[in-house]
């Protein structure tokens, strides 16, 4: 019983006292950012017809399905060309911002106000990939996703050297503006009547609008350490309930698809890959795709081979080494996916919801390696804005130069 209870106290302790996998959620940020971000790019000239006033999906019949399902979609609060510019705009801008990590807390609810606005404008626009991309910006949003990797974190780090060399640390003024005008959008936005529906997402803006103020408030009014420690507290369980959370979420996916596969005839029999890839609309290299497909046996063992990964890997955490070699196996299969059928952003997707299974030790290597590149990288861009120096200039009073000069 005391071993139970030791056991109960210390996983209460470590779940309380720190927000655990920073580096995995860096890596989950990163990774939905940079998916996002790539898809609004590349779908650029194509924005007006995906979710625009072009599309066959247009403002009215997207009324109508939001009036039905409440969802939430800036994209409806005014009609018009120019406000979906300028929403298209915006979800560019957050993503980037997010990626680098750049005041994660405002940029996590901001980026999931850019990702529900345009999907939900229309939902029949995307694959799966867009599926994981819009339950992950909700889960982002309660992270505490800039520990590591991040601009935030690089602020951070230089305000505690500037003070232990006794230095004063300029006040934050970027955080207050940009509190209060996200606060006074927020209170016309709801003034208005543009958050009604369902209540979720108004409810986690408006808590994440609040918690930066109660947190200001205890932070300058609080006499004792107490309340601090508290909201740290509360913080800190906050972020692990999410990142657990995204984990299931991670383990349903695959779970789920596993075993409805099982129950496909096609997925029973061993052919069910070879479909796809004689599609034209999953064919952007035929010739790949006609390789991979020319042997029975080894569509028969990727076929069954993703069912039994699938099916297997929440089973598998439990034990590391096995779990990290099917994420392995899973992370191929993504990006052989995301070539042979032409779906990047899909595989883009699941890759990052992959990560967060990803050992810290691996990341933190992969970290390493990643600073020294950029560091040696720094080191060419420097060399190469230095001038030549010329050579010195000989001098008459330098008898060595004077030989020289003799000589030749």
């Amino acid at each position: 019983m005391n071993r139970f209870a030791l056991a109960v106290s210390s996983a209460i302790a470590r779940v309380t006292e720190s927000a655990l996998g920073p580096y995995q959620t860096a890596v989950i940020r990163i990774g939905f950012s940079a998916t996002w971000l790539l898809f609004l790019l590349r779908e650029f000239p194509h924005r007006q017809e995906l979710y625009g006033p072009d599309g066959p999906w247009d403002f009215d019949l997207a009324q109508q399905l939001i009036g039905t399902n409440g969802s939430f979609t800036a994209l409806m609060w005014l009609r018009g060309g120019t406000w979906f510019e300028t929403v298209y705009l915006f979800a560019v801008l957050t993503a980037v911002l997010l990626l680098v990590g750049w005041r994660t807390r405002a940029m996590s609810v901001l980026f999931m106000v850019g990702v529900l606005s345009l999907q939900n404008r229309s939902i029949f626009m995307g694959d799966g990939g867009d599926n994981v991309l819009h339950l992950m910006c909700v889960y982002l949003v309660f992270t505490r996703c800039g520990q590591v990797w991040s601009l935030d974190e690089r602020r951070a780090r230089r305000a505690r050297e500037a003070h232990a060399r006794g230095e004063r640390v300029a006040p934050d003024r970027v955080g207050p503006v940009l509190w209060s005008v996200s606060g006074f959008v927020l209170v016309a936005v709801t003034a208005a009547g543009r958050l009604d529906g369902d209540l979720t997402v108004p409810l986690i803006l408006w808590i994440s609008w609040l918690a930066p103020a109660v947190w200001w408030i205890v932070g300058r009014r609080a006499r004792t350490a107490e309340p601090r420690i508290l909201l740290d507290v509360i913080g800190n369980v906050v972020h692990n309930g999410a990142l657990l959370v995204i984990m299931a979420e991670a383990c349903l996916i695959y779970a789920t698809a596993g075993w409805y596969k099982i129950q496909g005839s096609r997925w029973q029999d061993g052919t069910a890959v070879y479909y796809p890839l004689h599609l034209d609309y999953f064919s952007p290299w035929p010739a790949l795709a006609d390789v991979l497909s020319s042997s029975g046996t080894m569509v028969m063992l990727i076929t069954y081979g993703t069912v039994v990964v699938q099916v297997a890997f929440p089973f598998t955490l439990f034990n590391r080494r096995v779990k990290n070699v099917l994420l392995a196996a899973m992370i191929t299969e993504h990006a052989v996916i995301a070539v042979v059928l032409g779906l990047p952003f899909f595989s883009l997707a699941m890759i990052a919801a992959d990560a967060v299974f990803l050992p810290a030790s691996f990341l933190r290597r992969l970290g390493d390696l990643a600073a020294r590149a950029r560091g040696r990288l720094a080191g060419l861009v420097r060399r190469g804005d230095d001038p030549v120096k010329p050579p010195a200039p000989r001098s008459p009073e330098n008898p060595e130069h004077a030989h020289v000069g003799s000589s030749a």
